[in-house]
């Protein structure tokens, strides 16, 4: 049986829409990055992702207090030969260390490739000054000492972590394991010190897709760094994010 016409032509439609590209680098151990990015874009079928890595694994970081820039740019520089209207980290390192570090990230991107560029750390930040938001809750994988971390930072730029809730892994794979109950409950549990925004604070936090039920649940915002960084790159390559309201809040910008 022959398929019906529209079915048959999608591949070739597919190609044709996509007249926005945006580049993503992502750590290399993570595995939510790409299937947030690509579930997202299921609702922007003019926009293409394209991906690169730069190492991430295992539990310790030969770099604690800075990125390894040779890698970092080396991954933009090799998304640039797709000329990208975006290229975005998508990675939460500079939260735990310093904000002034992912501006630094932007500036270098910038003056290599020419794109625009954003990270999901900036993201966060800019909504939350947005909209005025100085206390909020934080949710993470992490080990208690790397949310104390995150906390500081954040602090020093201003807010205050009223709530707080993590996993206890140090295991960059293992992020990504972490259930959506497991999930669900710390939201929750934060929610309670009615914080005025929330965060889901990893990459490879699996938490993105429960953002939107949780919202409405909660009654809080929930700002996840996936999430953050894919919204922040679309809104700077002009494209109107409320075709992704499935994704939380924030797309409604």
């Amino acid at each position: 049986m022959d398929r019906p016409a529209s079915v048959r032509s999608r591949p070739r439609d597919l190609l044709a829409e996509q007249r926005v590209a945006i580049g993503t680098i992502t750590p290399s151990a993570n595995t939510v990055v790409e299937r947030v990015t690509l579930g997202i874009l299921r609702d922007f079928p003019e926009v293409s992702a394209h991906f690169a890595r730069t190492e991430v694994v295992g539990d310790k970081d030969p770099f604690p207090d800075s990125y390894d820039w040779d890698s970092m740019l080396g991954a933009a520089r090799l998304l640039a030969h797709a000329h990208p209207d975006v290229l975005s980290w998508n990675g939460s390192k500079a939260g735990g260390i310093d904000f002034g570090l992912d501006r630094e990230l932007v500036r270098r991107i910038a003056g290599l490739t020419g794109a625009k560029s954003t990270t999901s750390t900036l993201a966060i930040d800019e909504v939350l000054r947005e909209d005025g938001v100085k206390r909020f809750g934080l949710v993470s994988p992490y080990l208690e000492q790397y949310n104390r971390n995150i906390a500081a930072t954040f602090a020093r730029e201003g807010y205050e972590c009223v709530a707080e809730a993590h996993s206890g892994l140090a295991d960059n794979f293992s992020f990504s394991r972490v259930s959506a109950d497991a999930i669900a409950g710390m939201l929750r549990a934060v929610a309670k010190a009615r914080p005025a925004a929330i965060l889901t604070f990893c990459t490879n936090f699996p938490a993105a897709p429960l953002v939107a039920e949780m919202e409405d649940e909660l009654g809080i915002p929930i700002y996840d760094t996936t999430t953050m960084a894919v919204w922040k790159s679309l809104q700077l390559a002009g494209v109107d994010t409320r075709r992704g309201r499935d994704w939380g809040r924030v797309f409604e910008r």
